[in-house]
C-alpha cells in the first residue's frame, strides 16, 4: 500500500483513546504539516501544549468551552454533524500556549499544526469570519468554507474544508503546488482528511507528477487521511456518497499559488 494514504482502519480500534489519530511531520516525512483528530464525549476535555507549533483547532462538530493562555470561550459550536454545511468554528492557537477543549455534547476536533515562531496571538474564528465559495461547475462542482485562508493571520498553515456532492470530481482540474515559483506557484504540503455519508461509501484519489516518478491512486474510506508532499491529486466520490475532506497546508511561503495539469486546464472556462 503506498505510504501517502493513513487508512483508518490503523487507528480507530483505539476506541479508549480521546486522540484517535496524531500524525508528526516526523511521521509523514515532510517538514510542516502536524495532524490530530480528537473525539470526546460529553463532559470529557482535552489539553494541548503547543510548544513550538501554531494550531489551527477545528470544530468539526459538536458544542465546546475553550481555555488558550489567559483567553476562554464559553459554549460554542453550530453543528451536530459535519454534513449540515454550516460554517465551522476554529481556533487559532499561537505556540507556548495551553489550550483546553471541555465537550458540552459529542465532539469532534481536527488540530492542524505547523512549526511558527509566535507571530500572531490567539483567536477565536467565528463562522461570520469564514468566507464560502463554489468550485467548479457540473459534475466538477464542490463547496469550499475558507477556514484559515492566506488573507488571514497566521505563519505557515492554510485551512479549508470541502464539501463534494456525490458522483462529482473534486479538486479538478488536476494542480499542483509543489514549486517555489512566484508569483505563479508555491511550495505547500497538503494533507486530505476524509469523512463521507454514508460511512460506507468510498471515494478515489490519484496523486502523480508531469514525469510520473509519483503516481499513486487509491480508494479512501470514511476518516482516511492522504498525504500530497508533490504533484497533482483530484478525488473523485462515487455515486451514492457524499464527500468532506479538511484540507491542510503548510509550506516556507504562505500563499495559494498553483498550476494546473496542462492535458485538463482547458476545462477552467466551459463553453457555454
Amino acid at each position: 500500500m503506498s505510504n501517502l494514504i493513513r487508512k483508518a482502519a490503523a487507528y480507530l480500534p483505539n476506541v479508549d483513546k480521546k486522540s484517535v489519530i496524531n500524525l508528526t511531520p516526523s511521521d509523514a516525512n515532510w517538514d510542516y504539516i502536524g495532524f490530530e483528530v480528537v473525539k470526546l464525549q460529553t463532559g470529557q476535555s482535552y489539553k494541548l501544549d503547543t510548544q513550538h507549533q501554531e494550531v489551527c483547532v477545528v470544530l468539526l462538530c459538536g458544542h465546546v468551552s475553550a481555555r488558550a493562555g489567559n483567553q476562554s470561550w464559553e459554549q460554542f459550536g453550530n453543528r451536530k454533524q459535519i454534513f449540515e454545511q454550516t460554517k465551522p468554528f476554529a481556533l487559532y492557537v499561537t505556540t507556548q500556549t495551553i489550550v483546553e477543549v471541555k465537550a458540552l455534547s459529542y465532539v469532534e476536533l481536527a488540530l492542524c499544526k505547523a512549526p511558527a515562531q509566535g507571530k500572531y496571538p490567539t483567536r477565536l474564528i467565528h463562522p461570520d469570519e469564514v468566507s464560502s465559495e463554489r468550485r467548479g461547475y457540473g459534475n466538477m462542482e464542490r463547496f469550499i468554507h475558507n477556514i484559515l485562508p492566506d488573507q488571514a493571520l497566521a505563519e505557515h498553515l492554510l485551512v479549508v474544508e470541502v464539501f463534494t456532492p456525490n458522483g462529482n470530481w473534486s479538486s479538478f482540474p488536476p494542480h499542483k503546488h509543489d514549486e517555489l515559483r512566484l508569483p505563479n506557484e508555491t511550495q505547500l504540503e497538503e494533507l486530505y482528511y476524509h469523512r463521507m455519508t454514508p460511512s460506507t461509501g468510498f471515494a478515489f484519489q490519484r496523486v502523480y507528477t508531469d514525469d510520473r516518478s509519483l503516481d499513486d491512486s487509491f480508494s479512501v474510506e470514511d476518516q482516511d487521511i492522504v498525504l500530497v508532499p508533490k504533484g497533482y491529486h483530484p478525488v473523485s466520490a462515487t455515486p451514492g456518497t457524499e464527500l468532506y475532506y479538511l484540507n491542510v497546508m503548510a509550506g516556507p511561503v504562505r500563499q495559494w499559488k498553483f498550476t494546473n495539469e496542462p492535458n485538463f486546464e482547458w476545462l477552467i472556462q466551459p463553453s457555454r
